[in-house]
């Protein structure tokens, strides 16, 4: 038996997010299903990293499943790439150790999100960005986005209906930077809670827009009201771009 990692690129536009549902496509579905084919185990289980909304893509997600295949480890990105939709592909497959979980052995994650600022929305991006027609102060988003590095209480940036228990987090990263017409937005941390980029995100637009006073961020962290915070922007314009591992955690 042995343990796989695959990293994995998805358009998520026409999934339901990244976990397998009862009554809708997701992306651990698809790929498990070509994984099947492919080594001819029914019982094979992707173990994902995160658990990607419906809309939101993906650069590096990452993935691990057991097998007793003797394919080798690093050709089963070339096979299942033969085999899956266009909007799903894999990055790159090879052997880990049997400590390994794709989940579980998580340093951080590094998200981006991507707007569109303009009168009118693109052909072209409309599926990666969100649009927003009104002009942004992105100097103002920076300096708000900068709030948010260190170790704090996010509580107030969980979306409603969420029910982890520990809501402390520590934000390594969090840039605001513009190029023409697109505004991106970077952030890197240990872990988030759910939608908590999409509510980062909506609250920048609020700051960079004049809708929201400067200081939200550290308003919210104080108080921990969800309504002290911005809506929370469309899931299109959301990427997971990279799960980060200790280097010995990789090594078999």
């Amino acid at each position: 038996m042995r343990r796989i990692q695959l990293i994995i690129e998805y358009d998520g536009t026409n999934y339901a997010g990244w976990q397998r549902q009862e009554n809708a496509l997701a992306v651990q579905q698809v790929v498990e299903e070509r994984l099947r084919k492919l080594i001819r185990e029914p019982g094979i289980v992707l173990h994902g990293a995160s658990r990607t909304d419906a809309g939101v893509h993906a650069l590096g997600q990452s993935a691990h499943f057991d097998t007793e295949s003797r394919i080798p480890a690093e050709k089963f990105s070339y096979a299942l790439n033969t085999m899956l939709p266009p909007d799903v592909r894999i990055r790159l497959s090879r052997q880990v150790p049997e400590t390994f979980h794709a989940r579980f052995s998580t340093k951080g994650k590094r998200y981006r999100y991507l707007f569109h600022v303009h009168p009118h929305a693109g052909a072209l991006n409309r599926l990666t960005h969100a649009h927003i027609i009104y002009p942004l102060d992105t100097q103002r988003m920076a300096r708000e986005a900068s709030a948010l590095v260190g170790t704090h209480d996010f509580a107030a940036f969980a979306a409603s209906g969420s029910v982890v228990k520990d809501t402390v987090r520590t934000i390594y990263r969090a840039d605001v930077t513009r190029d023409g017409d697109e505004v991106k937005l970077i952030v890197e941390g240990n872990g988030f809670l759910y939608n908590m980029v999409r509510i980062i995100a909506g609250t920048l637009v609020g700051v960079g827009s004049g809708k929201l006073e400067p200081g939200a961020f550290a308003r919210a962290i104080e108080s921990g009201n969800r309504l002290d915070l911005g809506v929370t922007a469309p899931a299109h314009g959301l990427t997971l771009m990279e799960v980060f591992y200790n280097a010995e955690d990789l090594e078999c």
